[in-house]
């Protein structure tokens, strides 16, 4: 069970005992989220969520998954933000770098909804006109405007291709479960339907079908990808310490370096397949935090790439940012680097390592480096990257970032701050009553 830990030794001394002193407040935080006694308790479904699968849904998610596989080599999934971005970290991170070519008996999950891009919807129809797709389209309303917009295009150019009837058979709605635009939409079309529960916001969704469809439909295994959250979930509840709780020891550091005038969190991998887990990650800590002028901004690199573009600027720049260096213990594939009788470049020193070894070497080398520069490292491991890693890490960051907001004193489970371009976009638009 243990394939995640956290390591503070690239952290000195001062940072580990201000982290130590917040322990009273984190703990205070957790249970807050165990009682639901503060604010936004309304949103706290996910808390128990892995524990609490509907089993009879689950059986019937699989056999819709199933059925949609054995006629598509392609799934739209139609969402924004939290709607999208759960599922496709996942996703992107299982699948090949290269698997648009190679992704076998199971579909290729491609995005929409998450822009309002002329030419990229000019040229997912274009593909599409060549390939047999399905869709899921996700919205708790079913009114926000980006996958509103892309919805109405995409079931267009199904039912034109397919007819009426068979694009009903080859749409799946995810909603409320009463309420809203595409619940109304759904029933009335009679497209198969799973619900969003109502005490679950977006960015914690990624474990209800809002994400599970997706995964499974990509092919991967939802049922370790839940076992990795009920074992992270575990450790999160019961472990008091920081030593032995990662979730209590991720929202005291954080909190003990923002207190400090740290002001950016970088989240930083070497494995690119990460990057949507990155980009997960920013909206789940950005928008539960940053609120009343608070909260780290929160950031990501891809290393070694973005050494090569922004390693300067860690380096070297204003001293305003924390580290959390996100590594792999353990590749799925193996590599090595060839020799070469002439060594016109200089790299026959490497032919005894693999890849993972250099790349390993460059993590270590980066994290060290930053730290001589004055920045903060967290270090994270984990052994490997699949299904029950995923799910561990979906459960830890989406628990600490409860313990974090309210440890930095905002409810981590609104977004007040949303509705401001929508208004003025709305306007622009020239939608009635703005």
């Amino acid at each position: 069970m243990a394939t995640f830990s956290i390591k503070t030794n690239h952290l000195d001394d001062t940072i580990r005992n201000a982290a130590a002193g917040l322990l009273d407040e984190v703990l205070a935080a957790r249970q807050h989220l165990i009682k639901g006694d503060a604010a936004g308790n309304d949103f706290l479904g996910w808390v128990n969520l892995p524990e609490e699968q509907d089993t009879a849904m689950l059986q019937r998610l699989k056999a819709d998954v199933a059925r949609l596989t054995a006629k598509s080599r392609v799934m739209v999934v139609v969402g924004i933000g939290g709607s999208y971005l759960g599922a496709r970290m996942v996703i992107e991170a299982l699948q090949s770098e290269f698997a648009m070519v190679d992704h076998g008996d199971r579909p290729y999950i491609v995005y929409a909804g998450h822009t309002l891009s002329e030419d990229y919807y000019g040229q997912l129809l274009k593909f599409l006109d060549h390939e047999d797709y399905c869709v899921t389209v996700i919205s708790k309303s079913g009114t926000t405007t980006e996958p509103a917009v892309a919805f109405r295009i995409v079931k267009a150019h199904l039912e034109q291709k397919y007819g009426v009837a068979e694009a009903r058979s080859r749409i799946v709605a995810i909603t409320d479960a009463r309420k809203g635009a595409l619940h109304d939409i759904a029933v009335e079309e009679g497209y198969p339907m799973y619900v969003i529960p109502d005490n679950v916001g977006g960015r914690f969704s990624v474990l209800t079908p809002v994400g599970l469809l997706p995964i499974a439909m990509a092919g991967y295994n939802i049922d370790s990808l839940l076992q990795g959250a009920r074992d992270m979930r575990q450790i999160c509840l019961s472990n008091n310490t920081l030593d032995d709780n990662p979730a209590l020891l991720y929202a005291a550091v954080r909190n003990a370096l923002y207190r400090k005038g740290v002001k950016v969190e970088m989240l930083v991998s070497c494995q690119p397949n990460l990057r949507y887990l990155a980009e997960w990650w920013k909206q789940l800590y950005g928008e539960s935090e940053g609120k009343q002028h608070k909260g780290l901004l929160p950031h990501s690199l891809s290393i070694t790439t973005d050494l090569h573009s922004m390693g300067q600027y860690v380096q070297d720049g204003e001293r305003l940012m924390m580290e959390t260096m996100l590594r792999v213990a353990k590749p799925t594939e193996h590599v090595a680097v060839p020799s070469d009788e002439r060594n016109l470049d200089g790299i026959n020193y490497l032919v005894t390592k693999s890849l993972t070894e250099i790349n390993d070497c460059a993590s270590e080398g980066t994290m060290e480096a930053h730290v001589s520069g004055g920045v903060p490292v967290l270090e994270m491991m984990v052994e490997r990257v699949d299904e029950y890693t995923l799910g561990q890490l979906i459960y830890f960051f989406e628990f600490a970032c409860g313990v974090s907001g309210y440890t930095l004193g905002v409810n981590p489970f609104d977004q007040p701050g949303v509705e401001a371009y929508k208004k003025n976009m709305f306007r622009l638009l020239g939608k009635p009553g703005f």
